[in-house]
């Protein structure tokens, strides 16, 4: 499916900032390059966003601008993955991931006890799949014995992770993030995550 694009005029009416704020924000790593989507229109070349991904970025740069340097900041934003480490049980104390999340990565690891980033983002896809309600203890499981596959395939965490669903079983599959799939009718998606975005926000919440 498409994602819904906003053009530069109602972004920046809609996000209440200047042409200048939003370019250097650009320049400042803040916005990626790729999300200034360039297309023909009827009064010629025209800039898009990506909706919901831009207007999401734009909020949290106005909450954390005023007390986190912009370069600093970028840091924070950027998919990459950072060298941060972090007891599981501290992350369960922290609220970054629920109790079941974890107990679900520690059985699966069992010598696991201080997770590099990585590994803090597997537990934060499984919490995240528990929390939307659509997702049973085991597929979580699953989820993380297969992840560990997915960022062999999808290095820099750049990929859309779904569980498709069809006659009750579900299994997991990871795709870069604009890929369309074309799904057996009787399937269907039952949860699908943004991993860069998952990322980003738990960078927010880890930094």
């Amino acid at each position: 499916m498409d994602e819904e694009l906003i053009s530069k005029k109602e972004l920046l009416d809609l996000a209440g900032i200047s042409y200048g704020q939003l370019y250097r924000w650009k320049r400042k790593k803040l916005i990626p390059e790729e999300w200034f989507i360039r297309k023909a229109t009827f009064t010629g070349q025209e800039t898009f966003f990506p909706r919901d991904k831009i207007l999401s970025r734009i909020e949290q740069i106005k909450q954390w601008k005023e007390d986190v340097p912009l370069d600093e900041l970028a840091k924070r934003l950027s998919p990459a993955g950072v060298e941060i480490e972090r007891a599981g049980d501290d992350l369960v104390r922290l609220g970054i991931v629920g109790d079941l999340a974890w107990r679900l990565y520690a059985d699966a690891v069992p010598n696991a006890r201080i997770l590099a980033f990585p590994d803090i983002v597997c537990v934060y896809l499984v919490h995240e799949a528990l929390e939307s309600g659509q997702v049973s203890v085991d597929e979580a499981r699953q989820l993380t014995a297969a992840y560990p596959r997915f960022v062999t395939v999808f290095r820099d965490m750049q990929m859309r992770v779904d569980l498709v669903r069809k006659l009750g079983v579900g299994t997991w599959l990871a795709r870069a993030p604009n890929a369309e799939i074309a799904l057996d009718p009787q399937a269907n998606v039952a949860f699908s995550v943004d991993v860069a975005s998952a990322v980003e926000q738990l960078k927010l919440k880890l930094m």
